[in-house]
């Protein structure tokens, strides 16, 4: 009578025998998975302080009906443990916003009727919560970046080290409030002032990982002609090098025959990542950083005081945090799956 229990019926009888509050229905569940496991049932009862007709009782009633519950009709989940074991299954597939929707499909396919409280408790003890899905960009293609990260790979191995790598991308932030969580006492709310103000700053940067320096530069608008004035800046931060490598995405501006050219000229080799893949470019990262430290949950009364706070991001506190930074700004790359 060994194994009668499969790999997933163990975990779900364990899950739900550590949220079972009643010591009754808990001991039911403990002789399932210990006969399961190879015990007899007097080595059972002697454990569970039972008589062993009465865990020889439990265990097939278990096996012809799955029943847990008590004889009065308590019971720590209208599921059986296949179904439990079935609907996380589906709940890894479909993200439900609502537990009332799950309470509905679980009703329609295996008959139970459960309150929105009751499937709270129920995805809790399940080891499911209640948190934003992760974006990911519907067209990346997971083979392109993996040959892409290989390339990189190689062009590390290979590149004199006179010849330094940088990853660039434009960044846009705007003055308008930037309302993101925050440590609050609880039972009091924060109020910060806000605006829509639409004044934003068009910046073009690149970030070396060796090194962690970055380089900024601050246009009316980003086109191929302000990529050409960037090159001129990118090459006076190294004018010893050989070649510059630039690692870029394959926006219009980046790819423009006039942008190529321009980096050409000034002995720039520019590199593209794959498209859709803001993964593969760690100065993605470096944006997020300039929020938390230069716009989250700041008021700017002026452009003039949010232009400053900014440049003052990449001028004094970068300078300052960025080898404090390596940890989440680096190029240890994943892949995007697929979320098709």
């Amino acid at each position: 009578m060994k194994d009668f229990l499969s790999p997933s019926e163990v975990i779900s009888l364990r899950a739900q025998h550590r949220m079972e509050k009643n010591r009754r229905v808990a001991d039911r569940i403990k002789a399932v998975l210990l006969a399961s496991s190879g015990w007899s049932y007097i080595h059972i009862a002697e454990a569970l302080f039972l008589d062993d007709e009465t865990v020889s009782r439990h265990v097939k009633e278990y096996q012809e009906e799955q029943k847990l519950h008590l004889a009065s009709g308590g019971s720590s989940s209208k599921l059986s443990p296949l179904e439990c074991s079935e609907l996380s299954e589906h709940l890894m597939d479909q993200v439900y916003v609502k537990a009332s929707d799950i309470c509905a499909y679980v009703l329609r396919e295996y008959g139970a009727f459960y309150t929105v409280s009751g499937m709270t408790s129920w995805l809790e003890a399940h080891n499911f919560s209640y948190k934003k899905p992760k974006g990911t960009p519907a067209k990346a293609d997971p083979k392109q970046q993996a040959d892409w990260i290989k390339s990189y790979e190689k062009l590390m191995n290979t590149l004199p080290e006179d010849e330094p790598i940088l990853f660039g991308d434009g960044v846009h932030p705007t003055m308008a409030t930037k309302i993101t969580y925050g440590w609050i006492r609880k039972g009091m709310d924060k109020p910060i002032a806000t605006t829509g103000n639409r004044t934003r700053m068009n910046l073009m940067g690149s970030l070396n990982l060796e090194s962690m320096d970055v380089i900024i530069g601050d246009y009316e608008t980003l086109n191929s002609e302000a990529m050409k004035s960037y090159f001129s800046l990118v090459r006076s931060k190294y004018p010893m090098a050989p070649s510059i490598h630039l690692i870029l995405d394959q926006g219009s501006y980046n790819t423009s025959i006039d942008t190529k050219n321009a980096a050409k000229k000034v002995g720039i080799v520019l590199h593209y990542l794959p498209t859709y893949s803001p993964n593969l470019n760690p100065i993605e990262r470096l944006w997020k950083v300039m929020n938390e430290y230069a716009r989250n949950n700041q008021f700017f009364p002026s452009a003039k005081d949010f232009r400053r706070s900014i440049l003052a991001f990449f001028e004094e506190t970068w300078p300052k945090i960025s080898r404090k930074m390596t940890d989440r700004i680096n190029d240890n790359f994943q892949c995007i799956k697929s979320a098709l």
